[in-house]
């Protein structure tokens, strides 16, 4: 026979309304009370009829979800991130992508998808901040990334604070000559400002002076444009010791540059990336990175947003996640691993 609710909720010595409320998503439950129903509910394998709930609340039971570029792998695990989390929370994501271009995000915005959706993780690059007219939608949605806009739920990641942690992470090392890769030259607001302005607070910090020669700009943040960046710092005849990489694709182009020029990382050169994509535990050498909690990040977002749809009417809320350096043999001491 089928595992009813009324199973579960004797299993964890709780009510058929505390069990609706936590397979639901309803915000205010107390942890420990959470955590026995779900434990209930894999113990039993109880599944939610969610077509016969999204029925009666009027809801489709899919949130949309739009990202600039499913080609960097960042956006791409991120979305595996936020599919698994609306998987356990017993929704469907639908994925698009913006191309990061105004127009396309847009269009994400007023999409014939927004009727198939209860609710939409947006993840725009191009729109400007004062554009913030344009995010006054009337369904719920949840922004990702680093650009503000008024009055909407918020979720983000720590950039200044962990690109600081990050070029610290050299200087502890003994790097004085510490090469950044993949600035936007003009850029206000976005993840490379920022985090150039978190290797700068590092710099100073360290009583190091800023040499903007250390300084290589990048387009789109892929092998290709770090390995184009490298390329021209040596090119250059730039003296360095040090890579700090805005992403870590971006360091696995440096990373393949100071290979084929025979720079042996770390022992001449220690490189530490930002993302911890997967890749990076399988680069040689192994890279390290910035975990910016793209877990929490996930499933943090995910959880506004299903608040919002349940009707939630709290101010917007601005989630910064945790983060924390990666330490592998790209920046080891003492070490010669190539």
């Amino acid at each position: 026979m089928a595992v009813t609710m009324h199973d579960v909720a004797q299993r964890a010595g709780v009510s058929i309304k505390t069990v609706s409320n936590v397979v639901n998503g309803y915000p205010h439950i107390r942890p420990e009370t959470r955590r026995r129903v779900q434990d209930a509910i894999d113990e039993l394998g109880y599944r939610l009829n969610t077509t016969a709930r999204n029925l009666r609340q009027g809801r489709t039971g899919m949130i949309g979800l739009a990202l600039p570029e499913l080609s960097l792998p960042y956006f791409a695990e991120l979305a595996d991130s936020v599919m698994r989390a609306a998987e356990a929370r017993g929704v469907v994501v639908l994925l698009e992508q913006t191309g990061a271009q105004r127009e396309r995000e847009l269009q994400a915005l007023d999409s014939p998808h927004r009727r198939l959706t209860d609710g939409l993780l947006f993840s725009p690059l191009a729109l400007e901040p004062e554009e913030t007219e344009r995010l006054q939608v009337d369904y719920p949605m949840v922004l990702l990334g680093e650009r503000m806009f008024g009055p909407v739920d918020h979720v983000t990641m720590a950039n200044v604070e962990a690109a600081r942690a990050a070029t610290l992470h050299l200087v502890e090392r003994g790097c004085r000559r510490i090469a950044t890769v993949g600035a936007h030259p003009g850029e206000t607001m976005g993840s490379a400002r920022l985090r150039l302005d978190g290797y700068r607070k590092a710099l100073a910090e360290a009583g190091l002076p800023f040499d903007p020669d250390l300084v290589a700009d990048a387009g789109l943040w892929h092998r290709s444009t770090g390995a184009e960046a490298m390329t021209r710092l040596l090119d250059a005849g730039v003296q360095l010791d040090g890579v700090f990489a805005m992403n870590d694709a971006l360091a696995l182009g440096a990373l393949h540059v100071l290979h084929t020029r025979g720079v042996a990382v770390p022992r001449d050169v220690a490189v530490i990336g930002f993302d911890d994509i997967d890749d990076a535990r399988y680069s040689e050498p192994l890279l390290s990175t910035v975990d910016p909690g793209r877990e929490q990040i996930a499933g943090t977002a995910v959880d506004l947003l299903l608040e919002r749809i349940a009707g939630s009417t709290v101010a917007p809320r601005r989630v910064v996640a945790d983060f924390r350096i990666v330490a592998r043999e790209s920046c080891l001491l003492g070490q010669d691993v190539h």
